[in-house]
């Protein structure tokens, strides 16, 4: 099947993401569960199926792209498998002009693109990935322990003015607030759920709740400048919304941009009304720490 050297070449980019997607695919495949191999076996032949496709425009053999392979397997690794295969089926979907563009002289390329977008995308909906199942309490001990101690922080930086003080008055509280909120989400989850859904709810609010103060508290034990520590502290609360937001958009196909507007306002918007509360306790109550 004859074509143009164009469309030649941007069908051998196509058979190289095919490749590359098949290889990644298996590889994820061998380290899953019963249920989701199957399913990931299956999105794997149908990438092979289009690579074979494509080939029978170009007559030549595209090794799969090495680096991309290693980077969407380290990405489940650190984010699950559901979040590393839609980020890489989000970047297919900005290849639909490409489609387009070699439509005219090669009719199947409609078909294909058809098949990656629908049929592809209800096979990975079928993946059963746990952590996906927490994702509300992930959501209810990362947002309350950015909203809460980035408020709390910034209302002890004014009012004690000491790093280390505020320090440990911020660890205090945030450990202290994330045992009270996995309590309450194992107490809420308990009764709609049962016990065994209850108890890793809790562990998985409590565990985002506190690697967030752990965050947030480590620039005062490491800065002796409070104010300096407290922008630390706001940057690194940034950086946690910005990872959390993106993860989010990826997975449940969210606007990042709306998401990650909401969330940071929200938290440096407390942060704010926090400092000037502290600054008034000092004023007013006359705090005075070494």
């Amino acid at each position: 099947m004859k074509v143009s050297e164009e469309v030649k070449r941007l069908i051998v980019e196509f058979q190289r993401n095919e490749i590359t997607e098949y290889h990644i695919y298996m590889a994820l495949a061998k380290r899953s569960g019963n249920k989701n191999r199957d399913v990931l076996k299956k999105i794997a032949k149908d990438e092979l199926g289009h690579y074979r496709k494509w080939k029978k425009y170009t007559g030549v053999e595209t090794p799969p792209k090495k680096a991309t392979i290693w980077k969407y397997l380290l990405l489940s690794r650190i984010f699950g498998v559901t979040f590393a295969i839609k980020l890489m089926e989000g970047g297919e979907e900005m290849a639909q002009e490409s489609y387009r563009r070699i439509e005219e002289e090669v009719p199947e390329a409609g078909r294909i693109l058809e098949d990656e977008f629908r049929h592809e995308n209800l096979l990975i909906n079928m993946i059963d990935e746990e952590k996906l199942g927490y994702i509300s309490s992930i959501v209810l001990g990362l947002n309350d322990a950015l909203v809460e101690l980035t408020g709390a922080l910034a209302g002890f930086t004014l009012a004690m003015q000491n790093s280390r003080f505020i320090g440990a008055a911020g660890f205090i509280t945030g450990v202290a607030a994330a045992l009270s909120m996995a309590s309450s989400e194992y107490l809420s989850q308990k009764a709609e759920a049962g016990g065994g859904r209850a108890k890793k709810a809790a562990l998985y609010t409590g565990l985002a709740y506190i690697l967030t103060v752990f965050m947030l508290v480590v620039p005062y034990f490491l800065l002796s400048n409070y104010l300096v520590a407290l922008g630390v502290a706001l940057v690194d609360a940034f950086f946690v919304i910005l990872v959390f937001t993106f993860f989010m958009a990826v997975v449940k196909e969210l606007s990042f941009k709306r998401t990650f507007l909401e969330m940071i306002l929200l938290s440096w918007g407390v942060a704010g009304v926090s400092f000037v509360i502290g600054w008034l306790a000092r004023v007013y109550l006359h705090l005075e720490i070494g």
